[in-house]
C-alpha cells in the first residue's frame, strides 16, 4: 500500500462511536477476546502511517462517558458534541485539534485495515479531489470502510445543512458529498480484484455481526493482532461457512 513521505497536511483519523445503539445497545464497547470492540479498532488505525492523529468523537450523553474513559485510558483524544447533529460534531472534532483533513471511520467498522485508509490518504493528498470513499460502490468487503475529505468543506456543508435542518445530512456526515456531486471532485476507491469481495458483511450493526466478528477474531487477532486485507480476505475465501451468520442483515438506509 502507498505510503506517503512528506505530509504537509494535518491529517487526522476521526472515529464516530456510541452507545446508543438501537439495533446493537453498548456496540461500541461490546468484548471480543476480552478487548472493547473500540479498542480493537483504535489499535488497528494506530499502524497507518498516514495519519498524524487518532480521535474519538462521541456524544455528551451519560451512557458515552465509558467511552470517553476508555479513551482516556488508551490514551486517545475524546471529543464530545452533539448526540444528533454528528455532522457538527465530526466538523468540531476536527476543529479541536487542527486537523485539515479528515479520514473518517465510523465505530462499527471494526476491521478497517490501516493499509486500506494509507491508500486513501495517499490518494486524497495527491490528486485534486475533494472527496473519497470506498463505499459508494461496494467493492471492499462492507465494514473496510474509508472517507476523505477536508475540515474546511465539512464546515461549510454544516452551514448549509444546519440552515436547512437536513436531519439526514446532520446523521449521516457524508451524505451531503454524495447527494451533491455536481459540487465536488469526487474519487470512488475500488478495490484491486484480489480484494474484491463485496459479498462480505463486517460491520456491527447487529447480534449476529458481532458473532461473525468474534469468530473472525478469535482465529485470525490470535494468531496476528496486526493482521491486515490480505490475511483477512484468505480468511474468508478459505470460511465460506460462515457467511450464514449474518447474510441476512442490512444496512439502515440513509433518508427515511
Amino acid at each position: 500500500m502507498e505510503e506517503i513521505s512528506i505530509n504537509p497536511k494535518k491529517v487526522v483519523a476521526i472515529v464516530q462511536a456510541r452507545m446508543g445503539s438501537s439495533r446493537l445497545p453498548g456496540k461500541s464497547l461490546k468484548m471480543i477476546l476480552g478487548k472493547p470492540t473500540l479498542e480493537l479498532l483504535l489499535e488497528r488505525l494506530s499502524l497507518a502511517n498516514n495519519i498524524n492523529q487518532i480521535v474519538v468523537a462521541t456524544s455528551k450523553n451519560s451512557e458515552d462517558d465509558a467511552i470517553e474513559n476508555l479513551c482516556s485510558k488508551l490514551g486517545y483524544v475524546c471529543y464530545r458534541g452533539s448526540s444528533n447533529n454528528v455532522l457538527l460534531r465530526i466538523s468540531r472534532a476536527a476543529d479541536s485539534v487542527d486537523a485539515e483533513i479528515i479520514a473518517y471511520i465510523t465505530g462499527d467498522c471494526i476491521l478497517t485495515c490501516s493499509e486500506v485508509v494509507d491508500e486513501a490518504v495517499a490518494y486524497f493528498l495527491k490528486h485534486d479531489i475533494d472527496y473519497l470513499s470506498n463505499l459508494m460502490k461496494q467493492t471492499y468487503p462492507q465494514g473496510v470502510d474509508i472517507r476523505v475529505f477536508r475540515t474546511k468543506d465539512l464546515r461549510e456543508i454544516c452551514k448549509i445543512v444546519n440552515k436547512k435542518n437536513d436531519v439526514s445530512c446532520q446523521e449521516h456526515v457524508y451524505l451531503y458529498f454524495e447527494e451533491n456531486p455536481q459540487d465536488f471532485r469526487i474519487h470512488i476507491m475500488e478495490a484491486p480484484s484480489e480484494f474484491f469481495r463485496p459479498e462480505w458483511r463486517l460491520d456491527m450493526d447487529y447480534e449476529e455481526d458481532l458473532k461473525l466478528l468474534n469468530v473472525i477474531f478469535e482465529d485470525l487477532y490470535i494468531r496476528n493482532t496486526c493482521f491486515g486485507l490480505k490475511e483477512l480476505v484468505n480468511w474468508l475465501d478459505t470460511h465460506l461457512q460462515h457467511r450464514n451468520i449474518n447474510q441476512n442483515m442490512l444496512r439502515k438506509p440513509v433518508r427515511p
